[in-house]
């Protein structure tokens, strides 16, 4: 991609943040994102709401505000008809009911494997904007949602755990973050992102990278879904994830007492995780208060004065 010289853009693609944020005035600015993927569960539904959470994270992650979405679609219609079709557009319609936000139209084309997700447009005032660049060294680390998405799907898949064994994690994934979002903005947030496709490690070297600071995590204070490390002992580990795990290596120093099954479970490609969120320890405090009826919740390390861009597993 070209480098991005308009004045406006307060965040582009440069520091590979969660949304970009085009300022209007000075005191408003646009959020825009866009995510879409195939379906990792079975129901068309629970799909729909699954990705919609994703999408709109994305915006939760930069502290804005969702406003409107669009849906955008690939379908094979003429092998799976319209009444899927018009599940997943329904679990996604009532995620975006449930945050707020309304869905004006899309698009829709026809391929051979379904893709769903949405094009989101938000709000917020132009100095209030959270990057994955703002971490300071001595802040705390906070997680919002367990890890262990990508396990469980591809677990399921292969018919090793049953549907009532992945439900939790359904729930999770289709699950808002705007509460996260709200209670990081009340506390002092430094910065933030969400914890998708690269994995906690790979989306916190992303903030290592951008803030100029190093990342240490605490792998048994990372918060796991039941039954993780005992399906990547037997063998459930994606593609995906296999890749971060080698990518990571780059930028990643593991303590000898951590084993192959967190740093695995660490990198693992997750659909619609948590926030990361950066805070001063006074902050993660009160966050965690606010939060803890969701029970999932956790301080999982802290923010380190370099080398930068590195990420420490102990």
């Amino acid at each position: 991609m070209p480098p991005v010289t308009d004045p406006n853009v307060l965040v582009g693609h440069a520091t590979s943040d969660d949304a970009g944020v085009y300022r209007l005035n000075a005191e408003l600015a646009l959020v825009q994102t866009v995510d879409f993927f195939t379906p990792i569960v079975d129901d068309a539904f629970d799909f729909g709401r699954i990705a919609a959470a994703n999408a709109l994270s994305d915006v939760y992650a930069m502290g804005g505000t969702p406003l409107t979405a669009l849906n955008v679609v690939a379908f094979p219609v003429e092998e799976l008809g319209t009444e899927l079709l018009g599940e997943i557009l329904a679990g996604g319609a009532a995620v975006a009911s449930e945050a707020g936000v309304v869905i004006l139209g899309g698009h829709t084309i026809k391929d051979a494997e379904p893709k769903y997700g949405l094009a989101v447009t938000g709000t917020i005032h132009p100095e209030r904007v959270v990057t994955n660049g703002g971490a300071r060294p001595g802040d705390l680390l906070l997680l919002s949602k367990p890890l262990g998405t990508g396990i469980l799907t591809t677990a399921r898949k292969r018919d090793m755990i049953s549907d009532a064994e992945l439900a939790p994690a359904i729930e999770q994934m289709a699950r808002l973050n705007d509460r996260a979002s709200r209670a990081m903005l009340a506390h002092g947030v430094h910065g933030a992102t969400d914890v998708t496709g690269y994995g906690l490690v790979g989306h916190g070297g992303e903030m290592a990278r951008a803030s100029g600071a190093a990342l240490a995590f605490d792998a048994h204070r990372v918060p796991l879904f039941a039954g993780v490390l005992d399906l990547i002992a037997r063998g459930a580990v994606p593609g995906g994830t296999q890749d971060n795990l080698a990518d990571h290596a780059r930028f990643t120093r593991y303590a000898g007492d951590v084993g192959e099954p967190y740093r695995i479970a660490l990198s693992d490609a997750q659909t619609s995780g948590g926030l990361l969120i950066a805070i001063p320890r006074a902050g993660a405090e009160r966050v965690l208060a606010e939060l803890s009826d969701l029970g999932t919740v956790a301080i999982v390390g802290e923010v380190l004065d370099g080398p930068a861009g590195t990420v420490f597993v102990r």
